[in-house]
């Protein structure tokens, strides 16, 4: 029998992405204050952190964390379904419904799970899920773990999305979009999705993981941006660890999508519930976001300084009005080498590489925090300025 050994599959592998400078490595946080992070003993001012409204270390929501943890302990125990339901997952998930105007809201673990759990309830086979062409790993992956037939539209191109619906009118059909694209930091085109899938009576589904807590009226995201609420958008996905700098994930829907969800969405049932502080700490970062508009503006205030500077000194970036601003690099040793001249420099900014991006579209992913200071940004900018120059005279990733 001449079956390969699994162990020589994983040499070739590693050895693959090693020549294309493609391995990803994990760094050891030893020490965090705000945005300043330490790292393998070296002090780095931090913009690759999603933590855009600077919540995650904030006291008032450690406290409620601590509180909770004291009373209920670290751990839920169980799944939702057999004891792991604490009162402060359910008081989340009514008060992340309230505030964004949905009937319903379920929690999940992760919003990986949500993406999952959400594709594998509602799919199945000779249905289709209709897709951006970028959205997010999870949202591809569920609709291929699904059975659905999965198709696939040009970035942002909503006729594209109304071709692919028309090309399979048997079954159910899901769109699916990402509200802010995780890489690039442009916003989908909601309107268009959502007339589009009432149209053909699809059922539009907005993962607005990089929106909710920033984007639209209040930071309601981008479905409440567009001015569409459950009735143009009836499944949104909202994942915690972003803006409300905490962990998890929720599903908004109508009371029967969500009673539907807990009898069948695989990922929930067979789960154990994250930590009932983790939730605590949700809900008091949630009411923090709602009443300290001030974040969002000095997100937004640091945005267009960013995006000022960089242009000052030669770079042209692509459209994006979220915290996630992209520079474009092409070649991986490029965006390589340009994240390491910056780490000299005391900045930490990851270089992100395919098949995370497509080919040749590696970049530097810049992502913006209230937390982050004028002086920091300007800071930033100069290390770019000189990052590239370094890199075109010669400078490499040791």
């Amino acid at each position: 029998m001449n079956r390969p050994r699994l162990l020589d599959r994983i040499a070739a592998a590693q050895s693959a992405r090693e020549e294309k400078h493609r391995v990803r490595r994990r760094r050891a946080v030893s020490k965090r204050d705000g945005m300043r992070y330490e790292v393998d003993g070296q002090s780095l001012l931090c913009f690759c952190s999603n933590d855009y409204l600077g919540l995650a270390q904030h006291f008032v929501v450690s406290t409620a964390f601590q509180d909770a943890a004291s009373k209920l302990g670290t751990g839920a125990g169980a799944s939702h379904l057999v004891c792991g339901h604490f009162e402060e997952h359910d008081a989340l998930e009514r008060e992340m419904a309230e505030w964004l105007g949905y009937p319903s809201a379920l929690l999940f673990s992760s919003g990986y799970q949500a993406n999952l759990a959400v594709a594998q309830a509602f799919l199945g086979e000779g249905d289709l899920s209709v897709q951006d062409r970028l959205n997010h790993a999870s949202l591809m992956d569920a609709a291929r773990l699904s059975g659905a037939s999965l198709r696939r539209y040009p970035h942002n191109d909503a006729e594209g999305a109304l071709r692919q619906l028309r090309s399979n009118a048997s079954g159910a059909a899901m769109v699916v979009t990402d509200g802010v694209f995780s890489m690039d930091g442009d916003v989908a085109p909601v309107r268009a999705l959502a007339l589009i899938a009432r149209v053909q009576h699809a059922t539009l589904v907005v993962d607005d993981a990089h929106g909710v807590g920033l984007l639209g009226t209040d930071g309601r995201g981008t479905v409440a941006a567009a001015g569409l609420g459950p009735n143009e958008v009836p499944l949104q996905v909202v994942t915690l660890g972003k803006a409300l700098g905490g962990e998890g994930a929720l599903v908004l829907a109508d009371r029967a999508y969500i009673e539907h969800l807990k009898q069948h969405a695989r990922p929930y049932i067979y789960t154990t519930a994250s930590s009932p502080a983790a939730a605590a700490a949700t809900r008091a970062a949630l009411r923090l976001a709602q009443r300290e508009a001030w974040r969002r503006e000095r997100v937004f205030a640091n945005l267009a300084r960013f995006r000022e500077g960089m242009q000052r000194v030669g770079f042209e970036l692509p459209e994006s009005a979220s915290a996630i601003q992209s520079v474009p690099c092409g070649a991986d040793e490029i965006a390589i080498a340009m994240s390491a001249a910056l780490e000299a420099q005391g900045f930490w900014v990851s270089a992100i590489r395919p098949p995370t991006v497509p080919e040749n579209g590696a970049r530097l992913r810049v992502t913006l925090s209230a937390l982050h200071s004028e002086a920091d940004i300007d800071g930033l900018v100069a290390a770019m300025a000189w990052a590239r120059d370094a890199v075109n005279t010669g400078f490499r990733a040791e």
